[in-house]
């Protein structure tokens, strides 16, 4: 039996991904991804599921995401299993499509939050001078 571990990371969630032979279930958080809440996150997530077309149906998916808000969390379910569904099929030409359509299904997004800094309430603005 094979299974494969996968983990995919967006901002500050951490998303881990169990795929193993199954008829197709996907559950994050052990919720089915077809309950999912809110709409947008669970859309992005299944975009991946669509791209993958019939490898879906011969794995069952077992995702544990926590930190980062929703779409930080659903992005990196994303990762998770994009990554893990190339490591399981030994696919190139799945990894190719992945990879033409978002590169971050594979990749990830290098881009954070930049920190802040004295002098103003955000990272780049400043607080306002008067000369009065």
């Amino acid at each position: 039996m094979k299974i494969v571990h996968s983990v995919g990371k967006r901002k500050t969630a951490i998303a881990r991904a169990t795929i193993r032979p199954g008829r197709g279930r996907v559950r994050i958080n052990k919720m089915p991804v077809e309950i999912l809440e809110p709409e947008m996150a669970r859309l992005k997530i299944i975009e991946v599921l669509e791209l993958a077309g019939d490898v879906r149906d011969r794995v069952d998916i077992d995702v544990r995401v926590r930190g980062g808000g929703f779409m930080g969390q659903a992005e990196a379910v994303r990762t998770a299993i994009g990554r893990g569904l190339v490591e399981y099929t030994g696919d190139l030409k799945l990894k190719e499509t992945f990879m033409s359509y978002d590169r971050t299904i594979i990749k990830g997004d290098a881009r954070r939050a930049e920190p802040k800094k004295y002098g103003g309430r955000g990272a780049r603005a400043r607080f306002q001078k008067s000369y009065r």
